[in-house]
């Protein structure tokens, strides 16, 4: 199925009480992919709190590498993503973001190096009178850009900017992290690394059928699979504890902004 027209990323419907999702809930039988790409780009506002364990294996010529990520969300503004490295085995084997909404702090336990910056401002001015590709997301709860929970938690811009580039099919259901998914593949999808610009570069995604969330991600060239991400924990509204998002540098750590 074509899906060049799915250009709603932005569009998200808002009333005197604020934003909510276009679409409540996903009907009993498969959905189309544009109504499976409409119910993903809502995917934060089904939930208060969120939180999510991710686990990204690799593979390349030098083997398999494997990397977790911890989140924690709570709107609106409050995120913190603990990435580790199991293999590594060592107690400061952790990269730190905290955001508040206003401010981000990030600390690496391997170097003992921190930043502590205001958000990064999004692109300002793309209102109605630009084309829907010309227009980007912007979410309730920011997480950090160009990461597996940036894209599993705000899928809008990587269905309308990645996904619909390329093939795409509903190809059935499946079970991840216990919870039923919507399985949707895509074949070449031309808005990606050059790397992996060719026709036998194929993503596969499992959307929760729940809350709109990726809740798996792999890809695979010439049949191989390359990247495999899953969510292995996914609790939607979890309690949080209270200190959840606070941080205090460690004494040694070199600011380095």
């Amino acid at each position: 199925m074509s899906t060049r027209l799915w250009d709603r990323a932005a569009l998200v419907p808002v009333d005197a009480a604020g934003r909510y999702p276009e679409v409540v809930a996903l009907p009993t039988t498969l959905p189309g992919v544009a109504e499976l790409f409409t119910f993903m780009r809502d995917a934060e506002l089904r939930f208060s709190t969120l939180r999510m364990r991710i686990e990204e294996r690799t593979f390349t010529a030098r083997g398999e590498t494997l990397v977790a990520m911890d989140v924690a969300v709570r709107h609106p503004g409050h995120a913190r993503v603990t990435t580790t490295e199991p293999g590594r085995g060592t107690a400061g084997n952790f990269e730190l973001w905290i955001g508040d909404g206003e401010t981000v702090r990030t600390f690496s336990g391997t170097h003992r190096l921190g930043t502590s910056r205001p958000v990064r401002n999004r692109p300002r001015g793309l209102d109605d009178d630009f084309p829907g590709p010309a227009r980007v997301y912007e979410p309730v709860t920011p997480l950090p850009l160009e990461t597996l929970p940036e894209l599993f938690v705000h899928p809008a811009g990587y269905c309308q900017n990645v996904l619909a580039t390329g093939r795409t099919w509903i190809s059935g259901t499946d079970v991840v992290a216990g919870r039923e998914a919507i399985v949707l593949e895509c074949s070449h999808p031309r808005a990606i690394e050059r790397v992996a610009d060719r026709p036998d570069f194929h993503i596969q995604v499992a959307v929760d059928r729940l809350e709109g969330i990726i809740t798996r991600l792999v890809e695979t060239i010439g049949g191989d699979v390359t990247r495999e991400a899953i969510v292995t924990s996914l609790e939607p509204d979890a309690p949080l504890a209270p200190g959840t998002f606070d941080f205090e540098f460690p004494d040694g750590t070199t600011m380095l902004f």
